[in-house]
């Protein structure tokens, strides 16, 4: 089967770059490369949307969690995550559209100045590079526990994959085979899903839910921990940083921007998270259920071992693939997400015009690979890294984004200190090692700061947005 699988998985990287090589002769502009010329219809924004957000962090690191520490995990992933896509559709996605911008440090620039603009393009990439760590990490556990591939070995070669993937084609080779590899992924969630409950109800999946109910711990099957306060504001914590901590990001953004209209980036959105919420559900079940399919089995790389025990040769090659796609996908998309915004909003205003937009943002896409690169092979928990980098986005961009994207504007100086003020209390939390979760007074300090700043400098902020 190792062969085998080696082979399938040779021919569909190959079938990648291919249409990676055919999607590229349409990338002429800086605006084909980042937002697709505008022009993807409901079925291609909803799919990449779907693609982007189910990666590693879905399938493999937070079902690891889940089993590890029970259905509370699910704060983080599937639900917070798809809880932002529906609050991104139902709040952001017409009015962000209906701006024409390129990135997320773009909304900075007009509503509050080039220093808040650069600043966000500095918060931005460390969010990504710790997501991509993750993406890598995971798929090389994969490949390690399906092909007996050093984890090292295995980080550098999907890095490599991934980089030809990005620079080819940009976002139109993102949306278009995110398309195909929705597909394969559905098909190879709800197989495995199926064959976990055919196990749990001894031949009869339909009695697999209950059974699994019936014979799992109980603390698996918390959802919302109310043992005590402190769990539970933890909780909470955790669920709004990943439902807010996702809005002012640039994979996001550049997904509505790339709508070909403010209706097709409303509903592509709001159909995305509740997809997102529905089918991220089975892997976190299949996480409850691990422990008793699989007793002997440690709580990592639990979907891998329940694909090679349940599933047949030929469904465990499907079943790899589709993790595979997913996986690179989301890779994919996380490379090119902070490569824009670090070349069109940070390198462009000190680099000469000779060097064109397109090949900075190529130039910038290496870049961000090599740092996410350097923070896998450094090995902290996937999980901590995920979390941490949702984290960054909420505290330090999420108020300044929404204001912006409302139409309100201020001094640079005053989205600059809010911004600051965000970070400097989330901070506190790594530094005095607090068992309370700073994020949530951290976004408040933001709004405070940015509401105050912006009412002492009214006569400072420009009666037209920078441009």
């Amino acid at each position: 089967m190792t062969t085998a699988l080696a082979l399938v998985l040779a021919a569909y990287l190959l079938g990648l770059l291919v249409v990676a090589l055919r999607v590229n002769e349409r990338v002429e502009t800086e605006t084909d490369y980042i937002v697709a010329g505008r022009r993807l219809p409901i079925g291609l924004a909803t799919a990449t949307l779907l693609a982007t957000w189910f990666g590693a962090g879905t399938l493999l690191t937070a079902t690891d969690e889940i089993a590890a520490s029970g259905l509370r995990a699910t704060a983080l992933e599937p639900y917070g995550a798809g809880l932002c896509l529906l609050l991104a559709g139902a709040l952001f996605a017409r009015r962000l559209w209906s701006m024409e911008l390129l990135t997320v440090s773009d909304v900075f620039r007009l509503r509050f100045g080039p220093h808040a603009e650069r600043l966000s393009v500095l918060l931005t990439v460390p969010v990504y590079v710790g997501w991509v760590a993750v993406q890598l990490v995971a798929l090389a556990g994969v490949l390690e526990a399906t092909l007996h591939v050093p984890p090292v070995v295995g980080i550098l070669a999907v890095a490599a994959v991934s980089l030809l993937y990005t620079l080819l084609g940009g976002m139109w080779s993102v949306t278009i085979t995110d398309a195909v590899q929705m597909v394969l992924i559905v098909v190879g969630v709800l197989w495995l899903g199926y064959a976990t409950l055919d196990r749990l109800g001894d031949g009869d999946w339909s009695q697999g839910l209950p059974a699994l109910l019936e014979r799992a711990p109980a603390e698996s099957l918390v959802l919302v921990p109310r043992e005590s306060l402190p769990e539970l504001v933890g909780w909470v914590g955790v669920l709004l940083v990943s439902a807010l901590g996702n809005l002012p990001g640039q994979e996001l953004a550049q997904r509505i921007m790339a709508s070909r209209s403010a209706a097709t980036a409303q509903r592509a959105c709001l159909l995305a998270g509740a997809l997102y919420m529905g089918l991220g559900t089975v892997p976190a079940l299949m996480g409850v259920a691990a422990p008793l399919v699989l007793p002997e089995a440690t709580t990592e790389s639990v979907l891998q071992a329940l694909a090679l025990e349940l599933l047949s040769p030929v469904m465990v090659v499907l079943f790899v693939v589709s993790i595979v796609s997913v996986v690179l996908s989301t890779l994919t998309s996380g490379l090119l997400a902070p490569a824009t915004a670090l070349a069109h909003n940070l390198v462009r205003h000190h680099v000469p015009p000779s060097v064109s937009s397109l090949r900075l943002c190529r130039l910038c896409v290496g870049l961000v690979l090599a740092l996410s690169v350097i923070t896998a092979l450094v090995g902290e928990d996937a999980y901590a890294i995920l979390e941490a980098s949702y984290a960054v986005g909420l505290v330090g961009m999420a108020v300044p984004f929404a204001a912006g994207v409302y139409g309100v504007s201020a001094s640079d100086r005053a989205a600059v200190a809010a911004m600051a003020a965000g970070l400097g209390v989330w901070a506190l939390e790594l530094v005095m090692e607090s068992p309370v979760p700073m994020s949530l007074p951290a976004v408040a300090a933001c709004a405070v700061v940015l509401a105050v700043m912006r009412w002492f400098d009214r006569d400072a902020v420009p009666s037209t947005p920078h441009r």
